[in-house]
């Protein structure tokens, strides 16, 4: 089964709780703060695996959660960091965030790594609280809780040429007469749903990846047919190899499927046209297509490279593969979009963001006031209410935050409901 594109949840680990202990030696009189802080939780890393082809393993487990760090503990000790969870993938496998649509990571050569979910930090134990006025705190956090994410994974093949033309033009007979690949092959269209990969190498030793793609049909690029599937996996090609039936037994003009196939490449994403295209006529065994073949070439044209081939004779084969090895000796590979974009922003190191709201106070309906915002449920995540010390440190940073004087202009009174999270405080001024 080929499956190229999957949607799943990732979640780094929570860091450790930091811990409240003293030390009680003998011998050791007032011993302080003793309480070690938490240990860090695992990121989720994505690593490319090159034996992979597919992202099927991702249909049975669609879930990936790292373990978190180990608590501090006495005797100032801190706890152990979780270890990575690692998680192999394809080399061409495209990461996006799927509520921002941002693309998180582009894997591409074997063993490259991306963290895809942060593991929080670890909390801090009482030992890092201390000060002249306060030598002995009972005071600690709780671990930073993990990262999660839901991500959309998608697999763009890793193909030097690819091959593109209408259905049944001959494209997965080409692949298996050229290379070990060994792809399905029959009388209808759509024979090839998935791509087939193929090492050709030519007579001289060079040699390359080939793709035989899903056949292209017209509105491709708006999802007719296999549409985007198809297209997806063309980003990456460096050379485009055109398909072209010349027997026209199937009732369609050889020049009006090159300009249709082209302009579905065109729609879906004008970088495409920018690779060299050479053109295979083929299908060159048949009676009339010795007569399609020359009037295909006078309206395209001389700057178009044209090989007359047979897939099932293997006439023109050889000079066809040299002529595409010799291409892609001179042809750079091709960033896409969100690679360009992303080089430009590791260049630029000044850069103006709007500073986000550290938080958001909203009123539900029977009254009460919630107060929201990434930075303050971190806080109230990391903090231990099951200490009072602990507690009037949240009410302290609350303050300073801003959040007690914003409740008060939106008409907080003295024993009014707040809610933060899924818990609810008693407002006193």
């Amino acid at each position: 089964m080929f499956v190229d594109q999957v949607k799943i949840f990732v979640r780094g680990g929570d860091g450790g709780n930091g811990m409240v202990a003293f030390r009680r030696e003998k011998y050791v009189p007032n011993g302080g703060p003793a309480g070690g802080d938490g240990g860090k939780g695992a990121n989720v890393v994505f690593q490319v695996e090159e034996g992979l082809r597919t992202l099927v393993d991702f249909r049975f487990k669609k879930h990936f959660k790292a373990s978190r760090g180990e608590h501090g503990m006495s005797k100032s000790m801190h706890g152990k960091n979780a270890a990575d969870l690692v998680v192999k993938v394809p080399p061409g496998t495209v990461v996006r965030d799927e509520q921002t649509n941002e693309v998180v990571a582009d894997l591409i050569e074997h063993g490259q790594t991306a963290v895809i979910a942060k593991g929080g930090r670890g909390g801090r134990g009482n030992n890092r609280f201390a000060t002249p006025s306060n030598p002995a705190p009972e005071i600690a956090e709780n671990g930073e809780p993990g990262q999660e994410r839901t991500v959309v994974l998608e697999l763009k093949l890793l193909a030097d040429v690819g091959l593109v033309g209408f259905p049944s033009v001959g494209k997965s007979t080409l692949l298996s007469v050229v290379s070990a690949a060994r792809p399905k092959i029959a009388e209808y269209h759509f024979t090839t749903i998935t791509p087939n990969l193929g090492v050709v190498a030519t007579e001289d030793s060079r040699s390359f990846v080939m793709a035989d793609l899903p056949g292209l049909i017209e509105g491709a690029s708006e999802g007719v047919g296999l549409g985007h599937q198809f297209l997806r996996h063309i980003e990456r090609t460096r050379v485009i190899v055109h398909v072209i039936d010349m027997s026209g037994l199937e009732g369609r003009d050889p020049y009006e499927d090159y300009v249709t196939i082209n302009n579905e490449l065109k729609e879906y994403n004008l970088r495409l046209t920018e690779r060299p295209q050479i053109v295979a006529a083929n299908k060159m065994d048949m009676p009339d297509s010795e007569d399609n073949l020359q009037a295909f070439k006078e309206k395209v044209g001389e700057d178009v490279q044209i090989f007359p081939i047979s897939s099932f004779t293997k006439e023109g084969i050889r000079e066809l593969l040299y002529a595409v090895a010799d291409k892609l000796e001179e042809t750079p590979e091709f960033p896409l979009d969100h690679e360009e974009e992303e080089a430009g922003v590791h260049r630029v190191l000044y850069k103006f963001e709007k500073d986000e709201l550290e938080f958001e106070i909203t009123r539900e309906p029977d009254g009460r006031f919630v107060v929201s915002g990434d930075k303050i449920e971190r806080l109230f995540v990391m903090t231990d209410f099951n200490r009072d010390a602990s507690i009037a440190r949240f009410a302290r940073q609350l303050r300073s935050y801003g959040v007690d004087d914003e409740l008060r202009k939106r008409g907080a009174k003295d024993g009014d409901t707040v809610k933060i999270c899924e818990f609810e405080f008693e407002f006193v001024e």
